[in-house]
């Protein structure tokens, strides 16, 4: 527990004084995009999981 909050700390830190505006929406919009890829790959998953597809080519 004590890391992630080591961890957040350095990132509030970190993006704390930003004043591009350009670069600030970039992060996040690529964040938000990679969560999105995140849980579409997620959703696959557990789409072919349910349906039975063998993951296995022997």
């Amino acid at each position: 527990m004590e890391k992630i909050t080591l961890v957040k700390e350095i990132y509030t830190e970190a993006f704390k004084n930003w004043k591009s505006f350009i670069l600030e929406n970039y992060f996040k919009i690529f964040s938000w995009s990679c969560f999105l890829l995140i849980a579409f790959a997620a959703y696959a998953l557990v789409y072919r999981v349910s349906t039975g597809f063998s993951f296995s080519n022997l």
